[in-house]
């Protein structure tokens, strides 16, 4: 009856310090959730800022545009005009679309890299 009862304390005592690992990965895992969400927010507010920018910037190129089409006099002014506008905006939208994309892949690594890792570390410890 004395080994029943010891093996009972014992698995008590096992199944407590489980549960108080698991408790402790869980509280570090929503610890690790909060963290990313809130870089995440963070990054999703830089990428919408710099959008507002570029948006900013490229209507005001576009207007510009429109005021010197006001002063052509001929069509190959035109011409030369919108060839020349066409391909100013062709490198300013790659240049902005690297720098979007860049910096989505920062936010992405910075929200999820510490995410994964700490996550399975968490857990790896409470097992």
């Amino acid at each position: 009856m004395l080994n029943s009862t010891t093996k009972t304390v014992n698995d008590s005592a096992q199944a407590k310090e489980a549960f108080e690992k698991m408790s402790a990965a869980t509280a570090e895992a929503t610890a690790l959730i909060k963290n990313s969400y809130s870089t995440a927010a963070k990054g999703m507010q830089d990428f919408n800022t710099k959008v507002i920018e570029f948006t900013n910037a490229n209507i005001e190129v576009a207007f510009a545009f429109a005021q010197k089409l006001f002063g052509v006099k001929s069509p190959s002014d035109f011409m030369e005009l919108s060839t020349e506008h066409s391909r100013k905006q062709i490198e300013t939208l790659t240049e902005q679309s690297k720098e979007l994309a860049a910096l989505a892949q920062k936010v992405t690594l910075a929200t999820a890299e510490p995410l994964k890792t700490g996550v399975t570390k968490a857990f790896s410890q409470a097992a």
